[in-house]
């Protein structure tokens, strides 16, 4: 079995006023390590979608945006070994 270089599949929303899908989507390339990266939304709300090994991370950026909510982080290594996530 493939060991997956990314094991955490994070997605969250954030809520809050004045948000930039580009800038956050660009700002969580520069700064945090994983892939398969989504910043999808408006001005009002990003729903976030991001593999990485420090989902804390990816949390408390969100965080510093505005409130964070439907915050789900699965274990891809545990689904891939046919384990609940």
């Amino acid at each position: 079995m493939e060991e997956l270089e990314f094991r955490y599949d994070t997605q969250l929303l954030i809520e809050g006023e004045d948000l930039d899908e580009d800038e956050i989507s660009d700002y969580i390339t520069e700064h945090f390590e994983g892939d398969c990266l989504l910043a999808v939304g408006d001005e009002e709300l990003i729903k976030i979608h991001f593999h990485t090994n420090e989902p804390w991370k990816i949390l408390e950026y969100g965080r510093t945006l505005g409130e964070i909510y439907d915050i789900v982080v699965e274990d891809m290594d545990r689904q891939q070994r046919g384990l609940h996530g």
